[in-house]
């Protein structure tokens, strides 16, 4: 009876409709190549990445990222894989094949990295890169319980569509976005808006980028 040999593709991708935090499913089947020894279990890891130098960019989606990859001219020194997120779940019992929801939890705080880079996309998809490593349990001859390692080498890709992220980000932050700030520049805006007798924050701020001399958009 041989250890599992474990392969991983990634086929889909969904944003669950009653989550309570942002959160996407990626549909990954994973097939044992060795189908006589039955896996009991698996603890799954995946580090995902961003294949950032995978795909190309209109001139205003590069003036929107200017901000991770710096000036355009210097992108072909620049643009490199960015790391994501890792996530973990636990896989149950089969033998040849069996397809599960990876869990993936996602921010809207634009101080994170991969939130600037996603929503500076107008459209297309996000190159991912999946890294999985974790520990199979599965049955060897005699019936007894075996733990092994999931290679480092095994990995899968998919294409994201920027659609199915802005879609998920729509379910939870509607036509808005989420901004953290520290607690001495909040408490100081707070301040101005109370001194002018302004009644919103969208006014508060409008006002500001107005005297700031912006163009204000509304």
């Amino acid at each position: 009876m041989h250890t599992p040999d474990l392969s991983f593709a990634v086929i889909d991708a969904e944003a669950p409709a009653f989550a309570a935090q942002p959160l996407l499913h990626f549909k990954l089947q994973i097939t044992n190549a060795h189908a006589q020894t039955r896996v009991h279990s698996i603890m799954l890891r995946s580090q995902i990445q961003i294949a950032a130098q995978q795909r190309h960019y209109s001139p205003g989606t590069k003036a929107r990222l200017l901000d991770i990859f710096g000036e355009p001219p210097r992108w072909g020194e620049t643009v490199r894989p960015l790391l994501w997120t890792h996530t973990s779940t636990i896989v149950p019992q089969f033998s040849d094949q069996i397809t599960i929801n990876l869990p993936v939890l996602c921010t809207y705080d634009f101080e994170v990295v991969s939130t600037k880079y996603f929503d500076a996309l107008e459209n297309g998809d996000i190159p991912l890169n999946f890294l999985f490593s974790g520990t199979i349990f599965y049955q060897c001859e005699r019936g007894n319980l075996q733990a092994g390692q999931i290679s480092w080498q095994k990995e899968a890709t998919y294409h994201l569509p920027v659609a199915t992220w802005r879609a998920m980000i729509q379910l939870y932050y509607p036509d808005s976005a989420w901004l953290r700030l520290p607690k001495d520049v909040f408490d100081q805006l707070a301040h101005y808006k109370a001194t002018r007798g302004l009644p919103t924050w969208d006014e508060t701020l409008t006002q500001l980028l107005a005297s700031s001399g912006e163009e204000v958009h509304t």
